[in-house]
């Protein structure tokens, strides 16, 4: 039961995050048809709630929406990853992975800067090359941190003499 929750929980929230809850996308469907799957992978098992949840509990410090995009579209390759080896013969597992799909077709850019991330960790800061040219860089990357950290004191002293708290 707890794992239903939390799958429609993750669904519903990546889907009215980015406005999916239309006419074409039927919540009701996507739980008949996720609660198929759970008996296809035994999710009342009692194994299930050892640990808490994997993904629910990351979605809270991601508050921000181009964030939570990210955190997003990862949740969601996910998924698809675990349902590439699912039977793809029964109706509820093609359903739950067309919405899936068309889902991270929309955060694409969510997926595009996960992979960036992915790369930032695989260089190797080792290699001289690679040094000189992350040390060329230095001084546009403190620039960008120092316009990222104003425009952030200026929306909060606006917000300062907006609020009457």
């Amino acid at each position: 039961m707890a794992f239903q929750t939390y799958s429609l929980f993750v669904l519903s929230v990546i889907m009215i995050s980015f406005g999916h809850v239309e006419n074409r996308l039927n919540l009701l469907q996507l739980q008949n048809d996720i609660d198929k799957l759970k008996a296809d992978f035994n999710s009342s098992h009692s194994d299930v709630a050892d640990g808490g949840p994997i993904f629910t509990e990351r979605l809270s410090s991601w508050t921000e929406r181009n964030e939570k995009r990210i955190i997003l579209s990862q949740i969601i390759s996910m998924y698809l990853k675990m349902l590439e080896n699912t039977d793809r013969s029964k109706a509820h597992v093609r359903n739950i992975s067309e919405e899936l799909h068309t889902l991270k077709e929309s955060l694409s850019d969510g997926s595009k800067k996960i992979e960036d991330l992915k790369d930032l960790t695989n260089l190797q800061m080792s290699d001289l090359k690679i040094q000189r040219k992350a040390v060329n860089e230095l001084f546009s990357v403190l620039q960008k941190l120092g316009d990222t950290s104003s425009s952030q004191k200026r929306k909060r002293s606006q917000f300062q003499r907006l609020c009457k708290c």
